[in-house]
């Protein structure tokens, strides 16, 4: 029998107040566990907190910071710790669609998005890690995206910096393994979320789409086998799988969500 109840199991969850991070929270509120949820805007992070804990009776609080800063993910994960008693699982969901020809992408670009994209994982790993050995119990799932298997053109610097993201998760994996903390990569193909869009909405502003939202997702969803685009809580059932005693023997992998999409197993 499956089990995904995460009773007295607690999360932290970064870039958590919409989409994926969003879905993630409820998933795990809804299946008996207390959540730390992450975002920049505090307004925003405290509506998402007043919205996910109506679904069910776990402890939900909000934490705002950025994690592409090593002060804050300190200060982050101490907050959480001390509200929650522990953290069992790890979500390490925060990032941004930066795309485009490698030679227009800056020093600066591609620092800002391996400090949001790959060191933010680094340092709130570093701090989980400790209690989850002693503890014999953890989990740490990153959110990728299908770029860290499948390079495509005027992908820098996100391909780069998941890809990177995957090996992290893999060194993780294996030096848990032995003191039950499991890690894994769950890869986003297309994901309907908000970051899709604002993303159509910037383009649109600059003339470069003229087309509806709707024929705008018709025509992503035409590069899927599976012709549609996903939805965050689909992508998120995956996290929760991997974060429950069902997914107990999954770690160091890299999992595919995008209706077939990556041509990369």
């Amino acid at each position: 029998m499956i089990d995904m109840r995460m009773d007295r199991r607690c999360a932290l969850i970064t870039g958590a107040s919409k989409g994926i991070g969003y879905a993630a929270a409820v998933n795990f509120i809804k299946a008996g566990g207390d959540v730390a949820i992450v975002a920049r805007r505090p307004d925003v992070l405290e509506e998402a907190r007043a919205s996910i804990a109506e679904e069910g009776k776990g402890k939900v609080i909000g934490i705002a910071g950025d994690v592409s800063k090593a002060d804050d993910c300190a200060r982050i994960f101490a907050e959480a710790e001390k509200a929650l008693g522990r953290i069992d699982i790890l979500v390490n969901n925060a990032g941004t669609h930066q795309n485009g020809p490698f030679e227009a992408a800056t020093d600066d670009i591609w620092q800002a998005d391996f400090d949001l994209k790959l060191f933010a994982a680094i340092r709130l790993s570093r701090a989980a890690l400790p209690g989850m050995k002693e503890r014999r119990w953890g989990r740490i799932i990153n959110t990728l995206n299908s770029g860290a298997k499948w390079q495509r053109f005027g992908s820098a610097p996100t391909s780069v910096t998941r890809a990177a993201g995957m090996a992290l998760t893999k060194v993780i994996a294996n030096e848990g393994a032995p003191h039950n903390v499991l890690c894994n990569a769950v890869l986003v193909g297309l994901i309907q979320t908000d970051q899709w869009v604002r993303g159509y909405a910037k383009e649109q502003a600059e003339g470069k789409i003229k087309r509806s939202f709707d024929d705008y997702l018709a025509e992503m969803a035409s590069r899927i086998p599976m012709n549609r685009v996903g939805t965050a809580e689909e992508f998120a059932n995956m996290i929760l799988f991997l974060a429950s005693d069902a997914g107990s023997y999954v770690t160091g992998t890299a999992i595919n969500v995008d209706g077939g999409m990556c041509p990369v197993v």
